[in-house]
């Protein structure tokens, strides 16, 4: 797995961010049997910065914990049959990494959450990761069906790397 890590927030996350990251990106792709080396591009910026982007992308005019852009039309989650057909589209020229997209995080909700929730910083940001890593995937948590299929693959994702609550 090849991360892309930008940190462009002034607001310092008190634990090893880098190494969780890598650690529940790593594990997530293993998870969902990814056949291919891959490529995320990381982002942790401020409330500011996410609420322009959620607003610019989702129309939606308020800050967000996280965001992700899957790089990928799935035809279901977590299915990358398709994806050689689509070499151009879905994989790095140079490198051959599957490029699965972006994932935005925003290091304010992540303290907020930690504490809101009764966790600790590195399980919130393990948490969203595992999240966006599932959604980069194709998952998603529209309907309820969809919401316990995701929910319960983020969760077994933490539970096996031993974050929990």
């Amino acid at each position: 797995m090849h991360i892309v890590l930008e940190n462009e927030s002034q607001l310092e996350l008190p634990c090893d961010y880098e190494a969780i990251i890598k650690r529940v990106t790593d594990y997530a792709l293993e998870y969902i049997k990814c056949p291919y080396e891959a490529q995320v591009n990381v982002l942790i910026t401020d409330m500011e910065s996410i609420c322009q982007i959620n607003k610019e992308y989702r129309q939606i005019d308020k800050p967000t914990d996280v965001l992700s852009f899957p790089m990928i039309d799935y035809w279901q989650p977590g299915d990358f049959s398709h994806v050689e057909e689509h070499e151009e589209s879905y994989f790095d020229f140079e490198t051959k990494e599957l490029l699965l997209g972006d994932i935005i995080l925003c290091s304010e909700k992540v303290l907020e959450q930690a504490d809101a929730y009764g966790h600790s910083v590195e399980r919130e940001l393990a948490f969203l990761t595992a999240h966006s890593m599932l959604h980069l995937f194709g998952y998603d948590h529209v309907t309820p069906k969809e919401e316990k299929e995701m929910f319960s693959k983020q969760e077994e994702i933490l539970q096996y790397l031993g974050i929990t609550r």
